[in-house]
Protein backbone atom coordinates (compact mmCIF):
# COMPACT_ATOMS: atom_id res chain seq x y z
CA UNK A 1 0.00 0.00 0.00
CA UNK A 2 1.43 3.29 -0.49
CA UNK A 3 1.89 6.15 2.16
CA UNK A 4 -1.65 6.92 3.58
CA UNK A 5 -0.39 10.60 3.84
CA UNK A 6 1.27 10.46 -0.12
CA UNK A 7 -2.97 9.55 -1.00
CA UNK A 8 -4.35 12.14 1.09
CA UNK A 9 -2.26 14.36 -0.44
CA UNK A 10 -2.81 13.10 -4.48
CA UNK A 11 -6.13 13.47 -3.80
CA UNK A 12 -6.32 17.27 -2.63
CA UNK A 13 -3.01 18.83 -4.22
CA UNK A 14 -4.55 19.85 -6.91
CA UNK A 15 -6.96 22.47 -5.08
CA UNK A 16 -5.35 23.11 -1.74
CA UNK A 17 -2.11 23.20 0.05
CA UNK A 18 -1.63 19.80 2.26
CA UNK A 19 -0.27 19.91 5.60
CA UNK A 20 -0.06 17.10 8.11
CA UNK A 21 1.49 17.55 11.72
CA UNK A 22 1.25 15.45 14.61
CA UNK A 23 -0.87 16.83 17.09
CA UNK A 24 -1.76 13.62 19.72
CA UNK A 25 0.78 11.17 21.36
CA UNK A 26 -1.92 8.37 20.41
CA UNK A 27 -0.48 8.68 16.54
CA UNK A 28 -3.38 10.88 15.77
CA UNK A 29 -2.86 13.57 12.68
CA UNK A 30 -4.11 16.44 12.00
CA UNK A 31 -4.57 17.34 8.52
CA UNK A 32 -5.16 20.97 7.47
CA UNK A 33 -6.35 21.74 3.44
CA UNK A 34 -5.42 25.65 2.62
CA UNK A 35 -6.17 27.84 -0.34
CA UNK A 36 -5.33 30.97 -0.85
CA UNK A 37 -7.98 32.68 1.11
CA UNK A 38 -6.95 30.81 4.09
CA UNK A 39 -7.57 27.62 5.70
CA UNK A 40 -10.19 25.29 4.42
CA UNK A 41 -10.40 21.93 6.55
CA UNK A 42 -8.58 21.07 9.75
CA UNK A 43 -9.69 17.73 9.88
CA UNK A 44 -8.08 14.76 13.09
CA UNK A 45 -7.54 11.54 11.24
CA UNK A 46 -7.16 9.04 13.93
CA UNK A 47 -3.83 6.38 13.79
CA UNK A 48 -6.86 3.62 12.98
CA UNK A 49 -8.12 5.18 9.90
CA UNK A 50 -4.84 6.21 8.59
CA UNK A 51 -3.18 2.39 8.65
CA UNK A 52 -6.53 0.99 7.56
CA UNK A 53 -6.88 1.48 3.87
CA UNK A 54 -10.49 1.49 3.94
CA UNK A 55 -10.77 3.71 7.18
CA UNK A 56 -8.85 5.84 4.89
CA UNK A 57 -11.21 6.33 1.69
CA UNK A 58 -13.83 6.83 3.97
CA UNK A 59 -11.65 9.62 5.78
CA UNK A 60 -11.17 11.46 2.35
CA UNK A 61 -14.38 10.68 1.23
CA UNK A 62 -16.05 12.18 3.83
CA UNK A 63 -13.41 15.22 3.28
CA UNK A 64 -14.71 15.75 0.07
CA UNK A 65 -18.21 15.55 0.80
CA UNK A 66 -17.96 18.32 3.19
CA UNK A 67 -15.59 20.45 0.69
CA UNK A 68 -18.63 19.69 -1.79
CA UNK A 69 -21.38 21.08 0.83
CA UNK A 70 -19.44 24.00 1.37
CA UNK A 71 -18.92 24.59 -2.80
CA UNK A 72 -22.60 24.08 -2.91
CA UNK A 73 -21.66 21.34 -5.33
CA UNK A 74 -23.30 18.34 -2.74
CA UNK A 75 -25.71 17.14 -5.80
CA UNK A 76 -27.57 13.78 -5.44
CA UNK A 77 -25.39 12.46 -8.33
CA UNK A 78 -22.07 13.09 -6.26
CA UNK A 79 -23.82 11.44 -2.88
CA UNK A 80 -24.44 8.75 -5.12
CA UNK A 81 -21.40 8.11 -6.97
CA UNK A 82 -19.48 8.62 -3.27
CA UNK A 83 -21.77 6.22 -1.99
CA UNK A 84 -20.91 3.70 -4.90
CA UNK A 85 -17.52 4.07 -4.44
CA UNK A 86 -17.46 3.51 -0.53
CA UNK A 87 -19.52 -0.12 -1.72
CA UNK A 88 -16.94 -1.22 -4.07
CA UNK A 89 -14.04 -0.13 -1.75
CA UNK A 90 -16.06 -2.44 1.11
CA UNK A 91 -16.31 -5.56 -1.48
CA UNK A 92 -13.22 -5.17 -2.59
CA UNK A 93 -11.10 -5.42 0.63
CA UNK A 94 -13.44 -8.24 1.58
CA UNK A 95 -12.18 -10.34 -1.27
Amino acid sequence: MESPFQMISEVFQADYYVNFSIERLDGSVLLTLSNDDGVTVKRFIGADQWRNREKLERFIMSVQLGLAIENGEASPALLASMAQSSRTASTQARN
